[in-house]
């Protein structure tokens, strides 16, 4: 009978919650905030970080640990209302003056209109890589998961699980690729209204600050670098990620995204090169 059972299912359901307690991230464990004088908080037991900028400052905080490929997944709720002049970065970066790095970029606007995501990819200190989305929903009215795929083939963007940029290894090329240099997660939210918003023409309206931008549930499933070792070279597991790619169905998505959502391409940017387009941008 189902009534016989119901004890088992809440037993079950209690486990399983016991379970999900425990396995949430707690990201006071895996950030320290670096900067802001207290403009970045805590809450919640770790479950919840916030970032905040007004006039005197912004504020930002980095990873505990270093990576070397991954796949790294974070839900962020932007600045809302009248974000005009912000950006909040949320990125990978190496050190030194031949970094790597791996940006996603959120550019605010005025009430109303679009936020615009911004993406590049670094390696050994050369940018220049920019694409640029809108997104097809509200990211200040809700969490959404932004997700970095770096192995040593591709890194990809993605957004709620849809992939919005893949950046292919072209070695073969002469095109360098970040897989050498560990690197560290950053984020900070700081004015950038000298060129932010309609390239520097909307200025932060400083009678809505403070903004913020909050973050939750970050998931690393990444080889992390310590003292000069990579934590994927000794372990007997194999991570599936190492060698993913996209399949027929999220290739099919990440047209369908930069068909209707990408609003500039580097690779299409002819008077940006006058020399000629970018190498990695001919090849399939």
């Amino acid at each position: 009978m189902a009534s016989s059972s119901a004890p088992f299912m809440y037993l079950a359901l209690t486990l399983l919650s016991s379970f999900l307690a425990l396995t949430a991230a707690n990201l006071s464990q895996d950030f320290d905030i670096t900067w802001g004088d207290g403009r970045g908080k805590m809450a919640n037991n770790g479950d919840l970080l916030s970032l905040s900028l007004d006039k005197a400052s912004g504020s930002g905080f980095q990873s505990k640990n270093e990576f070397l490929f991954g796949k790294i997944d974070m839900q962020l709720k932007l600045v809302s209302g009248n974000s005009a002049g912000t950006v909040t970065a949320y990125y990978l970066s190496s050190k030194g003056s031949a970094w790597d790095e791996i940006d996603f970029e959120f550019l605010g606007n005025l009430s109303g209109d679009p936020y615009i995501l911004h993406t590049n990819v670094f390696s050994q200190g050369k940018g220049n890589r920019e694409q640029q989305f809108y997104l097809w929903f509200d990211p200040t009215a809700d969490f959404h998961t932004y997700s970095i795929l770096w192995n040593p083939q591709r890194i990809i963007f993605s957004v709620d699980g849809t992939p919005i940029r893949e950046f292919k290894n072209s070695e073969s090329i002469g095109v360098a690729f970040p897989k050498n240099q560990p690197m560290r997660i950053y984020s900070s939210l700081w004015n950038a209204d000298d060129w932010a918003t309609r390239g520097g023409l909307v200025k932060t309206d400083w009678s809505q600050a403070p903004f913020t931008a909050s973050y939750r549930n970050f998931k690393a499933d990444a080889c992390i670098w310590s003292s000069g070792a990579s934590s994927c070279a000794s372990s007997s597991s194999t991570n599936s990620w190492l060698s993913q790619e996209l399949d027929t169905t999220n290739q099919d998505r990440l047209k369908w995204v930069q068909k209707n959502y990408m609003i500039y391409n580097y690779c299409t940017d002819a008077k940006r090169f006058p020399q000629g387009l970018p190498p990695e941008c001919n090849s399939s």
